[in-house]
């Protein structure tokens, strides 16, 4: 078995799945769409630059989940995915998921998005393994705003990816090959840890390292 890792926002998906969420609570009135659009804006553009905090983001985006009860959280998931997320999945991504997936490789899903917002998006991808930050979940299924441990981003998607293994009874060393697909230079970290990185839809400067290290470029997006 080898391993294949993604990343999802402009890997799998032609969209930030984190952003876009944000922008439709303040499309359909969840939230106060004019101060928060300025906060989401601004947070993804330090994220573009490589500069944002990613704990100040997630206290962010974690505590706007907590304003809502849950079974409204997923009411409106459950719309988001209809308007936003099905339209923007692309055969193109499930042909290069169902490559690893037909080889039996294990497949996983390893983004510095939240777990709420992505769990049902790698479950409409047919991904089972997920590794996203955790928000603290209370008793009653209600978010609490908390961060669980540490963010998954940069090098804390080595941190996360290793942990998630060792659960599996298994190191990245047992495995043959290891894929990592990512469009992000904040995703050097893990990339530079795999047999096999591919900078996939990559950003400037992933590209620019990229052809420094002999890393495959691919875009899956051309379609």
């Amino acid at each position: 078995m080898n391993l294949a890792l993604f990343d999802l926002d402009h890997t799998l998906l032609p969209i930030d799945s984190d952003y876009e969420w944000g922008q439709f609570l303040c499309r359909i009135g969840a939230v106060d769409a004019q101060a928060f659009a300025a906060r989401n804006q601004a947070f993804f553009a330090q994220y573009q630059a490589g500069t944002l905090d990613p704990v100040e983001y997630l206290e962010f985006s974690l505590g706007t989940l907590a304003g809502f009860p849950r079974a409204k959280l997923d009411e409106m998931h459950a719309q988001f995915m209809r308007e936003v997320i099905a339209p923007a999945i692309r055969p193109s991504a499930r042909a290069l998921l169902q490559k690893h997936l037909g080889q039996g490789d294990l497949v996983a899903i390893v983004t510095a998005t939240n777990h709420f917002v992505t769990a049902p998006i790698a479950a409409a991808l047919g991904i089972e393994h997920l590794i996203a930050a955790m928000p603290e979940v209370a008793a009653d299924g209600s978010i609490t705003g908390k961060l669980v441990g540490t963010p998954t981003q940069g090098a804390g998607k080595v941190v996360h990816t290793k942990a998630w293994l060792e659960k599996l009874g298994k190191r990245l060393e047992d495995f043959e090959t290891v894929h990592f697909y990512s469009d992000s230079h904040n995703d050097i970290p893990l990339m530079s840890v795999v047999t096999h990185p591919v900078a996939t839809n990559p950003n400037a400067a992933l590209t620019s390292h990229a052809a420094e290290k002999g890393w495959p470029t691919i875009n899956i997006f051309n379609d």
